[in-house]
């Protein structure tokens, strides 16, 4: 039996994990995300899809974010009509995040259109409201660690895999080979979720390489919070902190809970402005078997925080004075509302832009963390005075060390394993790591190759 897997994304990248694996006669796609950072490779999702969408079989999600499923819509789109396979949470999350990506781009399209901002005329949408919902239509969620039939000898299993909310890695099985990808690997001791459960075997793994040359930090993440936002609460100042509508967001909520019931910050008022991200939150209540929270913690998390939910009340904020604190989405200040706050907020020296995890490259969470002294935002110029720090102790990837960690969960090397979902650097180091730690055949993929494994 062969396995036939093309990478067609998350290679010399972080995002627009596509994986097309094709075995016994069927077509599967593990993964559909979409590309960020770099205007290069985002412009690769204006392009037709390297594959005929309408031939595919499958999609199976490992999880939500729209690096891993925000091209379903496009699929749709070039004539995808299949089942699109994910856990429980997984689904009704995209029904948050994939009518929100199409908003957002038909919110950029028109901003471009008014102020004439594009060479396109008129500019257009990557994909729509329209799209996104023919794409929901085609989800199917299922259960965790039950084998899933795609075909007589094609089958699939999802693995709770401890990274956010519904994530998981898939074992796709033909006949007596599997293949499995890992998605976005957990922690071992993540405050909020379970350590990723082990895997014992495999013919082929795909695996996660993020954080692959960095290990995270070993300080107390609360406690390196505390520091950044009493320095800040003491100078008068706003904290404004990026943040993953969907993990991240939950995340800061929680820890910052535990530092005011311990009073270990000061009893600032802490806004959370992303309706996505109060949308997320509330299915932490519904799928409260994904995590470790208990009912009473969550609501008090809740309760913590001040939901702004309408652009109005957003626009109140930014003439608000300080302390106080603002989490608002997006985590790499790609787009959303924390935008506008970064524009009020960081040519103020008193102020903090805090960003709690990996930056890719190209975003604008990268140029700042950086340290550039301004960053471009709606087509102007903003300087950035305030104080930047980035903590990606709150990182919900695995390190090397936790990933070398849970690989010596398996019984026997795979035969073939390739190192994706990471920027060049990340990746051969963590090839280097597990070669010379475990022995096993390993190896970075390059965009749009295509290995056979025999």
């Amino acid at each position: 039996m062969t396995i036939q897997i093309s990478f067609f994304g998350a290679t010399g990248t972080v995002t627009g994990s596509k994986y097309l694996v094709q075995t016994d006669g069927q077509k599967v796609l593990i993964d559909c995300g979409l590309f960020q950072g770099f205007k290069q490779l985002r412009l690769r999702n204006w392009e037709p899809p390297p594959f005929d969408p309408s031939a595919l079989d499958a999609v199976v999600l490992t999880h939500a974010h729209v690096d891993h499923s925000g091209y379903l819509p496009l699929l749709v789109k070039y004539g995808f009509r299949g089942k699109v396979y994910c856990s429980h949470a997984s689904r009704d999350l995209c029904g948050i995040l994939l009518p929100d990506a199409a908003h957002l781009q038909e919110e950029e399209a028109f901003y471009a259109n008014k102020y004439k901002l594009s060479k396109h005329k008129p500019a257009l949408p990557l994909f729509d409201t329209q799209d996104a919902k023919r794409a929901l239509k085609l989800m199917q969620s299922v259960e965790f660690n039950q084998d899933v039939k795609l075909a007589r000898d094609v089958s699939f299993r999802l693995v709770p895999n401890g990274h956010m909310l519904g994530s998981a890695c898939i074992v796709l099985k033909s006949g007596e080979r599997s293949a499995v990808f890992s998605g976005d690997l957990g922690r071992p001791h993540d405050p909020i979720f379970r350590a990723p459960e082990p895997i014992t075997e495999a013919d082929v793994l795909l695996l996660e390489s993020t954080y692959g040359n960095r290990l995270h930090a070993q300080e107390d993440p609360e406690q390196l919070l505390a520091e950044i936002v009493n320095r800040t609460t003491k100078r008068g100042g706003v904290v404004v902190i990026p943040a993953f509508a969907v993990g991240r967001a939950q995340t800061l909520l929680y820890h910052l809970y535990q530092l005011k019931i311990r009073k270990a910050i000061d009893d600032v008022p802490i806004y959370l402005n992303s309706p996505m991200a109060l949308d997320a939150t509330r299915l932490y209540e519904t799928h409260y078997q994904d995590h470790k929270l208990s009912r009473q913690q969550y609501q008090a998390m809740c309760r913590n925080a001040i939901a702004i939910n309408t652009p109005e009340e957003s626009q109140e904020l930014n003439r608000r004075k300080g302390p106080m604190i603002i989490i608002s989405a997006s985590g790499m200040a790609t787009g959303g509302r924390v935008l506008h706050h970064i524009k009020q907020f960081a040519p103020d020296p008193r102020n903090t832009l805090l960003f709690a995890g990996f930056q890719a490259g190209g975003t604008r969470g990268a140029t700042i963390t950086s340290g550039a002294d301004c960053v471009k935002l709606h087509g102007q110029y903003v300087p950035i005075r305030a104080e930047v720090n980035n903590l990606d102790v709150f990182s919900s990837h695995a390190d090397y060390a936790e990933t070398l960690q849970w690989l010596k969960n398996f019984k026997r090397p795979p035969k073939e394993t390739f190192l994706v979902h990471g920027e060049p650097a990340a990746a051969d180091a963590l090839r280097h790591r597990i070669q010379e730690t475990l022995g096993w055949n390993c190896r970075v993929p390059e965009y749009r190759e295509t290995m056979e494994i025999h």
